[in-house]
C-alpha cells in the first residue's frame, strides 16, 4: 500500500469519526480528557524514554540550543501537558453555544450556534507537547484531528499520541477521531495539503520557513500561525528597575518559543542610563546583545545590528537594540519589521501606551507585561493550538472558540417566500 493510500485511509476514519465526534456529550469528552491526562502521568516513564531517543539523534545532528530546548521532555513538562487536558476539561463546551439570534417580522426564529470546522489537520515542528495540546483542545472543541509532526520528535510524538489515543477511545471517544501519521516521509506533507475531500482545515505550527511551505501549496484552507519577531519598547517615563525585568524575562525566561523578544528598543532619553543596566544582566544571562550605532555609542564591544537583525526570529539568546528618538519612531520601527504576534510599552505615560496599544498591528499589545504571556494557558484558554497573526477567522492563541465555526438554525411555522 502506498503513502498516500495509508494516509487517505486516516483521513476518511476521521472524517467518519467526525460525524459522531460533532454530538458528543460533554460529559463524554471531559471525562476522556481527563483519562488521557491520567494516561499521560502513568506512562511518562516510557515517554521519557522514547523523548531520549529524539535527543540522542537530534545532538549527533547538531541541532541547536534552541531547538533542543522546544524538543526536551522532563516530569514537569509531561505533568504540563497532562495538566493542560485537565484545563481543557473545566472549559465551557463551545458546541452548541448561542452566538446570537433574531425574530423576523414574518415569525421566522433565527439563531447562530457554534459547531465543530470538522476534521483539522495539524503539522507541527519540535514540540512533542504539541501532540497532546492539539488531540486536547480539537476533541473538546468536537473536531477530528489528523497531527503530523517533525521528524526530530517522530519517537515521542507516536509514543505521546498512541498512550492518549488509548486512554481517549477507552472513554468513548469515537475511534478514528485522533489519527497521527507515524512516517517521517515529507512526502506526507504534500499529500495532507491536497486532502480537501476529507480535510476542513490544516493548522501549521513551527518556523517560517514550514509555515511558508503550507500556505503557499496547500489546497486546503489554512489558519495561519506565525513567527515571532517580538519588541519591548522602553518608553523615557519607564520604571527602569520594571524595564529591565520584563526585558529579561521577555527574552531569557525561554528564548526559543514564538513569544520571547527579538529586539529591544529604547528611548534615547533614558539610554544612557538604561542601556548599562539591563545589557549588564542581559550578558549575565547568556546573551548575545547586537547593537545598533547609537546603542553601541552607550555601550562599547557589542556586535553590530544588521538589517537582517531586525527581521530575524532567532529562536536563542540573541537579541539586537535600538535607540529611538520617541514613540513615533519605535511604532513605525515595529510596523517595518514585526510579524503581528506580540509587542509591549513599557512607560508611565498613560497617553503614550494608549497610543502604542492604537497604532501597533500585532495580536497582542502589552503595557508594562512581557510578550510571555501570549499563550492559551495564560490566557485562561487552556491549552492552545498556537498564535495566530492573521486577521481572517482566528487571531491571538486559538483556544476552543478558535477551532469553531457557525450555523444557523431558523424555526419557522410554514412560512414560504
Amino acid at each position: 500500500m502506498s503513502l498516500e493510500e495509508k494516509i487517505i485511509i486516516k483521513a476518511a476514519q476521521a472524517k467518519q469519526a467526525a460525524f459522531a465526534l460533532a454530538v458528543l456529550s460533554t460529559e463524554a469528552k471531559n471525562q476522556a480528557l481527563h483519562a488521557m491526562a491520567a494516561a499521560l502521568e502513568a506512562r511518562s516513564s516510557l515517554i521519557l524514554l522514547e523523548n531520549a531517543k529524539d535527543i540522542d539523534v537530534a545532538r549527533k545532528m547538531g541541532m541547536s540550543r534552541s531547538m533542543l530546548d522546544r524538543l526536551m521532555l522532563n516530569e514537569e513538562r509531561i505533568l504540563q501537558m497532562a495538566e493542560g487536558l485537565r484545563q481543557t476539561a473545566m472549559l465551557p463546551d463551545p458546541i452548541g453555544q448561542g452566538i446570537g439570534s433574531t425574530l423576523r417580522p414574518n415569525g421566522l426564529e433565527i439563531r447562530k450556534v457554534r459547531v465543530p470546522l470538522g476534521v483539522i489537520g495539524i503539522i507541527y515542528e519540535a514540540r512533542p507537547n504539541v501532540t497532546a495540546d492539539a488531540a486536547g483542545l480539537c476533541l473538546k472543541s468536537g473536531n477530528a484531528v489528523i497531527l503530523r509532526g517533525g521528524s526530530e520528535a517522530i519517537y515521542s510524538n507516536q509514543v505521546i499520541a498512541s498512550v492518549i489515543t488509548k486512554a481517549a477511545y477507552e472513554a468513548g471517544v469515537p475511534e478514528g477521531s485522533i489519527q497521527f501519521i507515524e512516517t517521517t516521509d515529507r512526502q506526507a506533507v504534500r499529500i495532507l495539503l491536497n486532502l480537501n475531500q476529507y480535510l476542513d482545515v490544516i493548522i501549521p505550527r513551527g518556523g517560517a520557513g514550514l509555515i511558508k511551505a503550507v500556505v503557499t501549496n496547500s489546497t486546503v484552507p489554512v489558519i495561519e500561525t506565525g513567527t515571532g519577531v517580538c519588541h519591548t519598547f522602553v518608553d523615557a517615563s519607564a520604571n527602569l528597575e520594571m524595564a529591565k525585568n520584563i526585558s529579561i524575562n521577555a527574552k531569557v525566561s525561554r528564548p526559543s518559543v514564538c513569544n520571547s523578544m527579538e529586539t529591544l528598543l529604547v528611548h534615547e532619553a533614558i539610554a544612557g542610563d538604561f542601556l548599562p543596566l539591563v545589557i549588564d544582566a542581559m550578558k549575565e544571562k547568556g546573551v548575545e546583545v547586537r547593537g545598533c550605532e547609537k546603542t553601541r555609542s552607550y555601550y562599547g564591544g557589542l556586535v553590530p545590528a544588521t538589517e537582517e537583525d531586525w527581521q530575524t526570529e532567532y529562536g536563542d539568546l540573541i537579541l539586537s537594540v535600538k535607540v529611538v528618538a520617541d514613540l513615533d519612531e519605535a511604532i513605525a520601527h515595529i510596523a517595518k519589521y514585526n510579524t503581528k504576534h506580540s509587542e509591549t510599552i513599557v512607560t508611565q505615560d498613560y497617553t503614550n501606551a494608549r497610543k502604542f496599544q492604537q497604532y501597533v498591528d500585532a495580536a497582542a499589545v502589552y503595557v508594562n507585561a512581557s510578550t510571555r504571556f501570549t499563550d492559551g494557558f495564560e490566557f485562561g484558554f487552556g491549552a492552545e493550538i498556537g498564535i495566530s497573526t492573521q486577521k481572517l477567522h482566528a487571531r491571538g492563541p486559538m483556544g476552543l472558540t478558535e477551532l469553531t465555526s457557525a450555523k444557523y438554525l431558523i424555526s419557522g411555522e410554514g412560512q414560504v417566500r
